[in-house]
């Protein structure tokens, strides 16, 4: 299955608590945490453009499966990391956070980030 196309976020678990302990403000918080933020997909063979859009902050990630690539957090750092993926997985490590995002279905993805013993699940339908 290809992850390329539009997916718009529905649910998500432990958003306040990964993001105090990411570092991000109270008020961005409260502001980021009822907005259902767009993520676009390209997907052409092992390159991948992931753009997510969040109200009017947009994070765009251009990767290769398997090499070292810039990839900017959701706060904003930019990290060097390398995403790998296995089936319907595409999976990284960057400080300290292992993230797994998942193509359950044709039309579903899970993104779930580990930060220590905070787990933060994100699901998106496609559009």
């Amino acid at each position: 299955m290809s992850f390329s196309g539009k997916y718009q976020l529905e649910t998500q678990e432990n958003f306040e608590a990964f993001m105090k302990a990411v570092g991000l403000p109270d008020e961005l918080i409260q502001k980021g945490k009822d907005i259902k933020s767009i993520s676009e997909i390209e997907e052409t063979g092992d390159n991948f453009k992931v753009t997510v859009t969040t109200g009017t902050r947009v994070i765009v990630n251009v990767f290769k499966i398997g090499q070292e690539a810039e990839i900017e957090t959701m706060t904003g750092e930019k990290v060097k990391a390398v995403v790998k993926r296995d089936g319907n997985k595409l999976m990284t490590c960057m400080k300290g956070m292992e993230s797994v995002t998942e193509l359950v279905d044709k039309n579903t993805i899970v993104n779930t980030i580990t930060l220590g013993s905070i787990v933060y699940k994100r699901t998106s339908k496609r559009m």
